[in-house]
């Protein structure tokens, strides 16, 4: 899988210059739109340029915290949430990450999780419908989908290749705001710009148009290629396709007319949100989760990236998805049976993931004798509340 890896890389890399020419094009144009002059072009280039590395040097220095408290996550420790954390560290072991990433925990009844940052500094976060809905084969088919994603450095790449397009898509529409808004025509022709600069102004609205939809599709194709090979990692890492294609079905059922997700998160879950049921189109971030969900239960001679790939080719009509070369090492996986471990009961797992929420909102637990346990709010300042099952008066935890 490493030849996978670099071959991805390498791919990323054309991607990334191709964005990036993309960029330059557009300032240059514009630039020379506004100005009549090459000196314009160059100037245009410039903003263009040190516009992208800001948005880069902001994505790097604090963008996986920005995301993640975007979503509204909080960091959790191991005491607070054993069975999780044993999850993440059993894939992270499998996966031969250095670290094991950090644990951050959503308040939502929606069922999903993301991952962000590298392969040293990680992080894992999943809402807390996603620990109350799905056993523990689910549950490790979906931290490893999100484990693949940073073993295979998607999550890297993702946020690099989004900041080059989010700043083609700002210029864009900075210039089409100022075209529309402003008198950029005008001025050109009653400063007798001449006919190149005339053509380079029609020229400049044609790229602000199309560039922003170029590097989206270049993107988005990128993406959906990267969610099958994550889930082609999570069926070797847990050597149980069925496990992520159970969760997938309860994870998309969760999604179905939900539009109040966050749009700038929605593309990193595991399941897209916002994203209709089964449509595969241009401007799909991820491909059709029913489609994911034939793949892994078409794995029928086991667990490895061979036997994904050919169901792969199976359900896609011969397409290829991993590389030959990168198959030619790869030996056999059997596929284990199901985790026969006792579970909790679904009422239990939403009480721990619920209660732990509410201790790192600063909530405080009272046990009263009749078997009553109220979570006190942080705002609550008496030393004893009353219990409202049988009245008697229970000490607030200090």
């Amino acid at each position: 899988m490493w030849e996978q890896i670099r071959a991805n890389k390498r791919k990323s890399l054309v991607l990334i210059i191709f964005m990036g020419c993309l960029l330059v094009a557009l300032g240059y144009v514009i630039g020379f739109a506004a100005m009549g002059r090459p000196v314009g072009g160059m100037a245009g280039t410039a903003i263009a340029l040190i516009l992208w590395f800001i948005l880069c040097l902001t994505a790097f220095a604090g963008g996986d915290n920005i995301m993640l408290a975007t979503a509204g996550a909080r960091r959790i420790e191991k005491s607070d949430m054993p069975r999780l954390f044993n999850v993440v560290e059993e894939m992270t072991i499998a996966a031969g990450l250095p670290n094991v990433p950090e644990v951050y925990l959503i308040e939502s009844n929606e069922l999903n999780a993301f991952a962000v940052g590298t392969r040293k500094h990680a992080a894992v976060a999943v809402t807390t419908g996603l620990l109350s809905h799905l056993n523990r084969d689910e549950l490790q088919g979906v931290v490893a989908h999100e484990i693949g994603h940073i073993a295979n450095f998607d999550t890297r790449f993702m946020v690099l290749a989004g900041v080059m397009m989010g700043a083609i898509v700002l210029i864009a529409d900075l210039f089409l705001r100022g075209v529309f808004y402003g008198r950029g025509g005008s001025r050109s022709r009653s400063e007798g710009g001449g006919q190149a600069q005339a053509i380079f102004f029609i020229l400049a609205i044609a790229l602000a148009i199309l560039a922003p939809i170029f590097a989206r599709l270049l993107y988005l194709a990128c993406s959906r290629k990267r969610e099958y090979l994550a889930d082609a990692t999570s069926a070797r890492l847990t050597r149980y396709p069925e496990g992520l294609a159970s969760a997938l079905e309860k994870l998309e059922q969760s999604a179905l007319g939900r539009n109040d997700v966050n749009r700038v998160i929605a593309p990193m879950y595991t399941v897209n949100p916002l994203q209709a049921r089964a449509v595969s189109g241009l401007f799909s971030t991820h491909p059709p989760t029913d489609k994911r969900i034939r793949i892994l239960r078409s794995m029928a001679g086991g667990a490895s990236y061979v036997e994904y790939q050919k169901a792969f080719s199976q359900v896609e009509g011969g397409r290829q998805l991993i590389g030959a070369s990168a198959l030619t090492d790869q030996g056999a996986v059997a596929a284990r049976q199901p985790s026969a471990e006792a579970e909790p009961l679904m009422a239990d797992r939403r009480r721990e993931a619920v209660d732990t929420m509410r201790r790192l909102q600063g909530y405080r637990f009272a046990q009263c004798p009749c078997g009553t346990r109220m979570k006190i709010p942080p705002v609550y300042s008496e030393s004893s509340i009353t219990c409202p099952s049988c009245g008697n008066t229970v000490a607030v935890p200090q």
